[in-house]
């Protein structure tokens, strides 16, 4: 009977030990909301969107409209997880200060042209990754 008693204990322990999942901690939504509202004014979904454009072409015309709103879901995923890092290397008051800069008037340029300066930062680095390939091989033979 006293065996019986301590494998049923044992059985309750372990399985509230299994059955708890690890504690998350509380997520600020808030916080998280602010540093979604600064992923947006950085300009970054002009990037994204700018990448889906160029993918988009690729994509059978039939198919298109279905790509497009799965990409959109898939790049809300991708600001969600930009937001989490953002609440655990910025504090509040950085995220404040990012917001108020890309409202100012510099700010808001810098996102407007976003594109403009990423599409001719690839076309500059076109040259360079001749050349990095060149040194790559020089030095991995």
């Amino acid at each position: 009977m006293k065996k019986l008693v301590f494998t049923f204990a044992f059985v309750c322990v372990s399985t509230l030990g299994f059955s708890q999942e690890a504690a998350k901690p509380a997520v600020d939504e808030a916080f998280k909301k602010e540093c979604l509202a600064v992923i947006e004014a950085s300009g970054s979904g002009n990037m994204l969107n700018s990448y889906r454009d160029q993918i988009v072409g690729q994509v059978a015309e039939e198919k298109r409209a279905a790509f497009i709103v799965e990409f959109d879901a898939l790049m809300k995923k991708v600001n969600e997880k930009t937001a989490e890092v953002y609440m655990q290397v910025y504090t509040k008051e950085d995220i404040k200060a990012m917001k108020a800069f890309y409202n100012s008037p510099v700010g808001k340029k810098m996102k407007d042209k976003a594109g403009e300066v990423n599409q001719k930062s690839q076309e500059s680095m076109m040259d360079i990754q001749t050349d990095l390939q060149a040194l790559m091989m020089k030095y991995m033979q």
